[in-house]
């Protein structure tokens, strides 16, 4: 990977622009778009000073409200929350906790299914927002991967860099869990993937190879501009 897609903000964990990432059709996605990351409950004052330098203008907040603390970004800098989660929804959310799905890409082609409302309106959002935008998660894996997928599925990257891109994330992960004083959830959770006779990389591929990201999110409400606003947004 590029390493200038690394974001080196103080503070700010599991961080990388989206830019740098080549096409199917041979261009390669611009930098300064669209940020990802884990939660910024550590980022410092200069680390959103640098932050907002490289262009930041957005940060979109996937968490529920349980999980958010007071970890907001300097006035000049818009905050969103779009909880991607339904949590309300207890009876999808039991099965994916018993059939061992939680916590890795395994959950994505359930969720894809039955929340495309929650994507829409995530990806609406994301399209009128100001740009750049940063959007994260907890631990910037799971929801934060989930959305990688589908803004880097709408621009036109390949499958394979979009798995590799997420695969990033087991490493980049190591010194946020340290920081919390929590054990790496990595091995963890690469042992329940070996469960299911799968990895990261091969569970991200299986939920793309007949996945139409832009159909999915037409038939659940995204107007087309939206569509055309995260592509044009994304690719030079």
């Amino acid at each position: 990977m590029d390493r200038s897609r690394w974001v080196d903000w103080e503070g700010f964990f599991n961080a990388r622009d989206l830019g740098g990432l080549p096409t199917r059709d041979g261009r390669v996605t611009r930098f300064g778009a669209f940020f990802r990351s884990a939660q910024p409950g550590f980022v410092t004052e200069a680390g959103w000073a640098a932050a907002r330098a490289a262009g930041l203008r957005t940060v979109v907040d996937l968490r529920n409200a349980e999980e958010i603390r007071e970890e907001a970004p300097p006035r000049e800098i818009t905050r969103l929350e779009i909880p991607l989660d339904d949590q309300e929804d207890a009876e999808f959310w039991r099965h994916i906790k018993e059939n061992g799905l939680d916590g890795s890409p395994l959950y994505y082609r359930p969720f894809l299914a039955r929340k495309a409302n929650r994507c829409a309106a995530l990806i609406t959002a994301l399209a009128r927002a100001e740009p750049g935008v940063l959007f994260h998660c907890g631990a910037g894996r799971d929801r934060a991967g989930l959305t990688t997928l589908l803004v880097l599925s709408l621009a036109g990257v390949p499958a394979e860099t979009i798995a590799e891109d997420y695969e990033l994330s087991t490493r980049a992960l190591v010194p946020l869990f340290a920081r919390l004083g929590e054990p790496d959830q990595g091995p963890m959770i690469a042992v329940m993937l070996a469960r299911h006779g799968t990895t990261a990389r091969a569970a991200i591929l299986a939920t793309l190879g007949e996945f139409d990201a832009r159909a999915l999110l037409l038939e659940a409400g995204v107007e087309e501009a939206d569509l055309d606003s995260i592509r044009d947004r994304l690719v030079a």
